[in-house]
């Protein structure tokens, strides 16, 4: 998506940075990753493949990706970021991501395009290397991706509809998740975050996890309805154009 180009989130536990052409070699590394690739149900891409994916992702309507990065070091936290230092190869933990879709209600006629009322949001996150799992990254990196897609979720569905043929962006139904049966610390990070099982195992292995759309409203004291990140904070992204380009 276009709307995160210019924007990081900041909190205390974790930086999550728009997806750039800075970034590919060391994405394209984790994915070498026969591991990571069964994981994240991934084919083996070339370099150049990664490249033309970044690309692909940033210009997509229904994809909202971040690089997840370790957090910026106590005091550093301004109104701006500079790409680069923070979000440098050694600093890169993972990603996170957002995959928008139709709503479709088992049982019910599908609607007519140009009446799309609903869609549904997948959350997926990937810590890449082993020496950051189980130090909180994943959970922190999750619970800021919610805030923010809290916070904007009207532009999020405005861009959404602007490849379909609809009258008006659709409303967000709800957020969910699918995880290996296996992978219980995800299982476990979801559901402490408010997500809940919906139904059995699938036909994949997988277990559906959903998180209502009445989750994503305010609370009547005036507060969010998720639990705000510690230091939360959203900062304008910057980056050198020319640089990008070379890489």
């Amino acid at each position: 998506m276009r709307l995160n180009e210019f924007a990081a989130i900041s909190t205390t536990k974790a930086l999550l940075v728009p997806y750039e052409r800075r970034h590919v070699l060391t994405y394209h590394a984790w994915m070498e990753d026969p591991a990571i690739q069964e994981a994240t149900a991934s084919e083996r891409l070339s370099l150049e493949e990664e490249y033309e994916n970044q690309g692909s992702w940033r210009a997509s309507h229904d994809k909202l990706t971040f690089i997840i990065c370790q957090p910026l070091p106590q005091g550093e936290h301004g109104t701006s970021l500079c790409a680069g230092e923070s979000d440098a190869p050694e600093r890169m933990v993972g990603d996170v991501n957002l995959f928008l879709y139709p709503y479709e209600d088992e049982g019910e006629d599908q609607l007519p395009s140009e009446t799309l009322d609903f869609c549904v949001g997948e959350v997926d996150i990937m810590i890449a290397d082993q020496q950051h799992r189980g130090k909180g990254f994943g959970r922190a990196a999750v619970q800021a991706f919610l805030q923010y897609i809290y916070r904007h979720r009207d532009e999020i569905m405005q861009e959404y509809a602007e490849d379909k043929d609809v009258r008006t962006p659709p409303k967000l139904k709800l957020l969910m998740a699918k995880i290996n049966k296996g992978n219980a610390k995800s299982i476990a990070l979801f559901k402490s975050l408010g997500f809940a099982q919906e139904g059995e195992v699938n036909y994949f292995g997988e277990v559906k996890l959903v998180l209502p759309s009445r989750v994503l409203t305010l609370r009547h004291s005036g507060g969010f309805a998720l639990d705000l990140p510690e230091g939360y904070s959203e900062l304008v992204y910057s980056k050198d154009q020319n640089q990008d380009e070379k890489r």
